[in-house]
């Protein structure tokens, strides 16, 4: 065993310790974020910065536009007039990789992001979610470090499977996320054939001012959501047709073969949240549809391509923050710090007027007390300022809002308060033995091997191996047996273990 190497503090850049780079600083441990916590600001602020002009991540991906329509009647949860019986309204979607430069191939393993912008009467509705119901990590300040572990090494800025693992097994919460990775899902066929969730928890407010807890279903029409590529076929079109998903919407949406959506909600009652057994607003979790059941809301279609790619794609601007009237936030830790961290990538790379782009405007009037920046088209007039004796907009005090909710607490830096049925495990585990089929599960551990058996150093494969026996005792054993009979008699390969080694590690330990 190699001895320990001593380990410096964490210190933010002004070199001052830093007290915990896993909890950002709430009111009570279920409480919002504050402003005061520096460290969060700084950390979500420099990440957005890092990278000019390509997005940091979401890098890699494709879009087109269409329109969404109310199907059926969801106004006793919500008051937002997009989703009142009936209506229609355009819509613009982004797919995308997550991991991946603008440049990296369509197929990699990776979750998908899967980003709605609603161009509603009263401004613009965004929802910026994936292919899964779910995500790696709970907590915002984990979120930037996450990303570097799934992106490219300082030393030869490549990327690493090691560093991968290193962060997956020493955050036990990437369990669920982790396991619909390396399934089917970690490789969808196509960007029509697969589903979109907000993943988030958001909250809903009625005409009445009664409150709703939320999550949305976007369910492909193109299929069952599971139609996936093997590992050979996507390394195949790897290097072969890297914009292959790219390619595939363009094609079928040019050929008149418009790609549609049925969404569905689930609905928990405001006030189920406070004792349900998990925490509803956990990211790494979903909610069992037994105890919420989905409920159709409406159509979406996507019928018209973009003429330019870079002005209607790649400047296009999601952002969770654009909340319309009946539809607000959660206390979901992730969804507040996101609430802020995607404004303010726009700003640093497209420019603090951003929404005067064509396809970040909103088609609805816009009366801002905004002024002066960079590249600003829109013209301003008197007065600029709020109160004024002029006649300038008004705020509306009258106007209820979706994400408001009790909290009270002192400050501090904790995970969520532990809920009877709250672990990282459970889910991630039932996806295995009641979702998933025998082939299912087969490919999951074909998978598994084969991206730990590249490269992955002694100290991290071994965690892996108990990380897996965590999810399922009989996947984790079968991962293990894989890994050891793939990398017998390579013990001279540079960053790989044998199994004889591995053994004699644990032997030690």
């Amino acid at each position: 065993m190699t001895s320990k190497k001593s380990v410096p503090p964490t210190t933010n850049d002004a070199g001052i310790r830093v007290q915990s780079d896993e909890h950002s600083l709430t009111v009570g441990p279920d409480g919002p974020i504050v402003l005061n916590d520096h460290y969060l600001l700084e950390q979500m602020a420099n990440f957005n910065r890092e990278r000019i002009p390509e997005r940091q991540p979401h890098a890699k991906g494709g879009g087109a536009f269409g329109h969404f329509e109310v199907t059926q009647d969801v106004s006793k949860y919500t008051k937002a007039k997009v989703f009142q019986p009936g209506t229609k309204t355009d819509v613009l979607i982004r797919f995308s990789t997550v991991a991946g430069e603008r440049g990296s191939p369509d197929t990699w393993r990776d979750p998908r992001g899967f980003s709605v912008k609603m161009y509603t009467e009263e401004g613009n509705f965004d929802m910026v979610g994936n292919n899964t119901p779910i995500f790696f990590i709970r907590d915002p300040i984990e979120f930037q470090n996450f990303i570097r572990s799934q992106k490219r090494r300082a030393d030869n800025d490549m990327r690493d499977h090691d560093m991968q693992w290193d962060f997956w097994t020493l955050s036990p919460e990437s369990a669920h996320q982790v396991t619909y990775l390396m399934g089917d899902r970690g490789i969808p066929k196509t960007w029509r054939e697969m589903n979109g969730y907000s993943s988030h928890t958001y909250s809903l407010v009625n005409a009445k001012g009664e409150k709703f807890w939320v999550k949305f279903h976007f369910h492909t029409d193109q299929g069952d959501g599971n139609a996936y590529l093997s590992q050979d076929e996507a390394d195949k079109l790897a290097g072969t047709d890297g914009d292959y998903h790219r390619r595939d919407l363009f094609d079928h949406i040019a050929k008149g073969e418009y790609p549609s959506w049925t969404l569905k909600w689930q609905v928990m009652p405001y006030e189920d949240a406070k004792t349900y057994h998990l925490n509803p607003f956990d990211l790494t979790k979903v909610w069992p549809h037994a105890d919420y059941p989905l409920i159709e809301v409406g159509k979406m279609v996507l019928d018209r391509n973009p003429t330019d790619f870079h002005t209607q794609i790649e400047q296009a601007a999601f952002e969770p923050n654009n909340m319309v009237p009946g539809v607000g936030l959660s206390p979901d830790k992730m969804l507040l710090a996101r609430g802020f961290s995607y404004a303010d990538a726009h700003r640093a790379r497209l420019g603090v007027n951003y929404k005067q782009i064509p396809v970040n405007k909103p088609q609805s009037p816009v009366h801002s007390y905004s002024k002066d920046g960079a590249m600003r088209v829109e013209p301003v007039s008197d007065p600029v300022y709020a109160p004024n004796s002029y006649g300038g907009p008004a705020a509306q005090p009258s106007e209820t809002e979706a994400g408001l909710w009790h909290a009270d607490g002192d400050m501090v830096r904790t995970a969520y308060t532990l809920r009877k049925d709250d672990d990282d495990w459970s889910q991630a585990g039932t996806l295995i033995r009641e979702v998933m089929d025998d082939a299912q599960r087969k490919r999951l551990v074909s998978n598994v091997v084969g991206h730990l058996s590249d490269g992955v150093s002694e100290k991290v494969l071994l965690r892996a191996f108990d990380y897996w026996k965590n999810i399922d005792k009989d996947i984790g054993a079968a991962i293990e047996k894989g890994v050891r009979d793939k990398l017998g008699g390579k013990s001279d390969a540079p960053g790989m273990a044998s199994a004889e080694s591995i053994g004699n590690v644990k032997a030690a330990e």
